[in-house]
């Protein structure tokens, strides 16, 4: 378990080099090499302790050691000279093991400026080897932080994916285990961890020096990558291992080792070829030059006659048409593969979005079966967006269970049977029907029976299927947001929020929800509704809100798109109570019936609204963050607006609500229509601008806008008339593409007075310069309308297939 003293110094460090070295490869290859370096002077004190001999710094390589470097009588730049020397020097040095010559192979110091190395170095002295666990966790911790190596197509593995694998594959104390691509060493260490707990007993590790020995012998791991190499060697020497068997080694073109098989091979291989293209050599089952196929090729050519895998792969392994992937597919089908994983889109997130899969090769199940195992994770336990948070649902336990039965079923021939949960996760496919097409095609889901809505799916109460959200905050780590149910607005847009502390948060602040709760006002005819997302998460929330949390046997987003929904909130309203907030019981809302749709029908209509949503939020873009600009040229005029209009304010006349009579006429205030009326007093083109109100400085709707016909106008809008359309229009778009604020008087009530409107600069180019700017806008606004109109469309296309849902 990684301590938080030694997270602190590892970020410490990265900090400081982050200004010369903000690349995090190159951050985590300093501290490396640096605390080789250190922990070697560790061990040549903890030897003269004990009455030995330094044996690392020693003869022309002793004045390298910490102790002389650090000397107060050496100088800055004295100190980036000797240090600079050490690191490139050291892997010449006969009096240290090879492996720790490997380490520093290639190794330079990239930056000479005296202040950051000092500061650094300091640092990395606070680190002691002790050949405890800790520096292995510590160094795990540090190769988390560097996710991609960019161009190669490696993507850092996370750690409860390997941890998954190495369950399914159950490697054993006496067998080879091999991983082609081997990156930070990741799979061989928990290959490693996974035996020791497996030969565990009364809490103590039950193996022979000897079955240590040979097991530590076991593991191998090949990476082209130097730089990956040494990270390799120093993470596993880090967990005990005294000579890690980590070679540099070219696995798709060298031949060197094409002879050696294993019993085990665990690996996530590049997604994609490098730049400068692959040369495979000849010996390869499978022609190709895409090196997520040879690399599966190679791990199933090279596992032992009863051998085991998993592989991560790339969509393109499971359903590309191309020849190398659908013979490489008929080959493992045939031969070795037994079930397919399918992992979610954001596993490796925030480094890649790739959609990968899991393939499980056993020859000696492959053998015995005439079926392929299919099982999709929803849910791997971490939110799928950049932070990938840790979340209650996760699906690896169960899939792990399905697998283990999967496999036991086969050795005892016995037909295996789903309950409903697995069924959900799991199912059979004959390898014939793969087959049929002739392109083995692996997509799980194409081989499930279709599962159509009828509209008579059961009506259950929330709370079989939720439970009300209780968490609440203990703690602060820094500043938290709270947000009340003002500050978010039916289009689940965020007006505003509060940064609090805990020792000062609101009283009402009491609702700490997690990742894909759903919350939703409790007030009566209040539709506000937010699931926890990202940008969420880490929030309190007023108990205004009422937070559900999702079982097992409903979709989050269903029930978001449900509750958002019209006839939700009235059921919601229908069941509040009288009181000051008017608002429904926590006991009630449990009692609320939604229908229950199958789960895979559920996924169905979350991906249709989905795609629905995407494209209201995309037209929705387009629409707020549209604002008709024009150049203005600095010859114009600039004319004052009274100039170039005449002002009707005298002609206005407001009517009260209980004197207006319902009519076909518009009657107009401050942001546009406010009423219908009988009457009219205007019957021309005018254009109205905005008197008072906060919109004349949010500005979330026009506050110049044309009107032309029979109309009514109160006290609230200014009345201008002009002497052709052209300028009036040219004002218009003008006017509500500045800011007026400087003529903007009142702070409780802002107010545009009418000798401010008439002082405003209006620039007053050639009259066919004004009809072409005219035209050119409203070339743009017919787009905006177009996208208001997407919005309507597919905002009722959301409504009316929750209506079906709800039948």
């Amino acid at each position: 378990m990684l301590d938080t003293l030694t997270k602190r110094r590892i970020d410490t460090a990265r900090d400081i080099l982050v200004g010369k070295l903000p690349d995090p490869k190159s951050q985590v290859e300093q501290i490396t090499i640096a605390l080789i370096y250190k922990f070697m002077d560790d061990m040549d004190k903890q030897s003269e302790e004990l009455g030995g001999k330094t044996k690392f710094f020693t003869g022309e390589y002793e004045k390298y050691s910490w102790s002389k470097i650090f000397d107060p009588r050496v100088s800055g730049y004295e100190l980036v000279g000797l240090y600079g020397e050490a690191i490139q020097k050291m892997n010449h040095n006969p009096n240290i093991p090879q492996l720790f010559r490997n380490i520093f192979k290639n190794a330079y110091l990239p930056y000479r400026d005296p202040e950051t190395l000092k500061m650094f170095l300091k640092v990395i002295g606070e680190f002691e080897y002790d050949y405890s666990e800790k520096l292995g966790d510590a160094f795990e911790y540090l190769l988390s932080i560097m996710g991609s190596q960019g161009d190669a197509g490696q993507f850092r593995t996370p750690r409860h994916i390997i941890d998954f694998m190495v369950k399914v594959v159950d490697p054993s104390k006496n067998e080879t285990i091999l991983d082609p691509a081997c990156g930070t060493a990741g799979f061989l260490i928990s290959s490693f961890n996974h035996i020791q707990n497996k030969n565990k007993k009364d809490g103590r590790i039950n193996l022979t020096p000897d079955e240590r020995a040979r097991l530590i012998e076991n593991l191998s791991g090949y990476d082209i990558s130097p730089d990956m190499v040494r990270l390799s060697l120093v993470n596993m020497y880090l967990h005990g291992f005294q000579s890690p068997k980590i070679y540099e080694y070219d696995t798709l073109a060298s031949e060197e080792k094409w002879n050696e098989f294993y019993d085990i091979i665990l690996a996530n291989p590049p997604f994609m070829s490098p730049k400068g293209g692959i040369k495979p050599h000849k010996r390869f089952s499978v022609q190709a030059n895409r090196s997520e196929v040879l690399f599966v090729d190679y791990i199933e050519e090279h596992l032992n006659p009863n051998g085991r895998a998993g592989v991560i792969v790339p969509e393109g392994i499971i359903f590309k048409s191309e020849i190398a992937y659908k013979k490489l597919r008929k080959m493992l089908i045939e031969n070795s593969l037994y079930a397919v994983v399918s992992l979610p889109a954001g596993v490796f997130n925030p480094y890649a979005g790739v959609k990968t899969s899991i393939l499980f090769l056993n020859k000696n199940l492959a053998k015995k079966t005439d079926k392929i195992l299919f099982v999709k994770v929803d849910n791997d336990g971490f939110g799928l967006g950049a932070q990938r948070r840790e979340i209650k649902e996760n699906d690896l336990p169960m899939a792990l269970e399905i697998i283990k039965k999967y496999k036991q079923c086969i050795m005892e021939e016995k037909e295996i049977e789903f309950n409903l949960t697995e069924t959900k996760l799991a199912h059979l496919v004959k390898k014939e029907k793969i087959a049929e097409s002739g392109d083995y095609n692996l997509s799980g889901d194409r081989y499930k029976e279709a599962v159509t809505y009828n509209g008579k799916w059961d009506f259950v109460e929330l709370g079989e299927v939720c439970e009300i959200v209780k968490d609440k905050p203990s703690s602060f780590e820094g500043v938290k947001r709270y947000f009340s149910t003002g500050a978010i607005s039916y289009k689940y847009h965020i007006e505003d929020y509060e940064m609090v502390t805990f020792e000062k948060k609101p009283s009402r602040a009491d609702i700490f929800p997690s990742i894909n709760d759903i919350g939703f006002a409790v007030m009566k005819n209040t539709n506000k509704v937010v699931f926890i997302d990202d940008y969420y998460y880490d929030s309190i929330f007023s108990t205004g809100f009422t937070f559900l949390r999702c079982k097992k046997q409903v979709n989050f987003k269903y029930l978001y798109y449900l509750i958002k929904d019209d006839l939700f909130q009235s059921i919601k309203d229908r069941e509040a109570v009288d009181g000051i907030m008017g608002g429904i019981r926590k006991s009630d809302v449990l009692k609320i019936k939604i229908p229950l749709l199958p789960l895979e029908i559920q996924e169905q209509i979350v991906s249709e609204l989905d795609s629905y949503q995407k494209i209201i939020d995309g037209a929705k873009q387009v629409v707020e963050n549209y604002k008709p600009t024009f150049k203005i040229d600095p010859e114009w005029e600039m004319i004052k607006l009274f100039k170039i209009c005449e002002n009707l304010d005298g002609k206005r006349i407001p009517i009260t609500k209980s004197d207006r009579k319902t009519g076909p006429y518009p009657y107009y205030g401050a942001s546009g229509i406010v009423d219908y009326t009988e009457n009219y007093i205007f019957d021309e083109d005018l254009l109205l601008i905005s008197e008072d109100g906060a919109n004349l400085l949010t500005r979330v709707t026009p506050i110049a806008f044309s009107v032309s016909g029979k109309v009514w106008v109160n006290n609230h809008a200014h009345v201008l008339r002009f002497e052709n359309i052209a300028t009036q229009k040219f004002v218009e778009l003008y006017i509500n593409s500045i800011n007026i604020k400087n003529y903007v008087t009142g702070s409780a009530q802002p107010k545009l007075n009418q000798k401010n409107l008439n002082s405003i600069m209006i620039p007053c180019p050639h009259i066919e310069i004004r009809k072409n700017i005219i035209k050119k806008i409203e070339s743009e606004q017919k787009i905006i309308n177009a996208n208001k109109e997407l919005i309507t469309i597919f905002e009722n296309k959301i409504k009316d297939k929750i209506a079906e849902v709800w039948g």
